[in-house]
């Protein structure tokens, strides 16, 4: 859950919430989407994490998926699109059509420049390689926000393919914190074209690991996480296959959940809505 642009389409920003937001929010929330990137491994489905940097005013340190903040332009209706259209995707998204749009092209988006992983192809049935010339420069382009994704993909004659996305989970952060943002979490298998590669920006390493071995990690002390994170993890790994999360997702509907914000003798907590009470890290606020 990356910070990132300006959020969300004109309209829905002046609003001040998207679907589902509570109102009473202390500091604005930006709409956002996050994609966990999945492929089968030897000991079974693996994720994409990013461990971003300890210097990022939000979630500094903490072991994330690839994502961040809704770019005005995601919205754009002359993006070439594969798959469900917004309207389809909307009410899985809690969100209008247009916000739906830039939901799907922001995970497009955010992936891309975060693990230059480009979920878009020539075709209905095709994804790009991005190991060609100018890639990198434009990667680059994408993340200073001196380039669309809309125009980059209009140049190189390209469709998102939002066919290849499911959506997984909708996490809003919580009331107290100096950052919030409105997040839908999308799962997608790692295209079999493209291989994920560390980049520098807002993260300073990355790695594939099974859920079940990230988690570990956090018990050791060797790895920090949000909430959101660690509960995906936690649902994602209860399926062996890349095939059985997807059709997991086919038909997942997620609600929106905003964990409320307290402190205690030893430090943030944050509670569910259904009562679980999860410690937060020390570097999380």
């Amino acid at each position: 859950m990356a910070a990132g642009r300006p959020a969300g389409p004109p309209a829905e920003r002046a609003a001040g919430r998207s679907a589902g937001r509570p109102a009473g929010a202390d500091v604005p929330v930006r709409d956002a989407a996050t994609v966990v990137l999945l492929r089968d491994g030897p000991a079974g489905v693996e994720v994409f994490l990013l461990s971003r940097i300890r210097a990022m005013a939000f979630a500094g340190g903490m072991s994330v998926f690839p994502g961040g903040a809704v770019d005005e332009r995601d919205a754009d209706a002359t993006v070439g699109w594969v798959g469900p259209p917004p309207a389809e995707w909307a009410p899985r998204l809690s969100a209008s059509e247009s916000l739906a749009r830039a939901l799907v092209c922001a995970a497009v988006r955010e992936t891309f420049e975060e693990s230059g992983v480009l979920l878009a192809g020539p075709t209905a049935d095709a994804v790009c390689t991005v190991d060609g010339p100018g890639w990198e420069a434009d990667r680059v382009a994408l993340e200073a926000g001196t380039l669309s994704l809309v125009d980059l993909l209009a140049r190189r004659g390209l469709l998102v393919r939002a066919d290849l996305l499911r959506p997984w989970a909708h996490w809003i952060t919580p009331v107290g914190e100096s950052r919030r943002y409105d997040t839908r979490f999308f799962v997608a298998a790692l295209p079999g074209a493209q291989l994920t590669r560390a980049i520098v920006g807002e993260a300073d390493a990355s790695a594939w690991r099974t859920p079940a071995a990230a988690l570990d990690e956090v018990s050791r002390g060797e790895r920090a996480m949000m909430p959101p994170t660690s509960i995906t993890l936690e649902e994602v790994g209860a399926h062996r296959t890349v095939a059985g999360v997807l059709a997991a997702a086919e038909h997942r509907v997620p609600g929106p959940i905003q964990p409320e914000l307290f402190r205690d003798e030893s430090g943030p907590v944050a509670r569910l809505p259904d009562g679980r009470e999860m410690r937060l890290p020390g570097g999380a606020r």
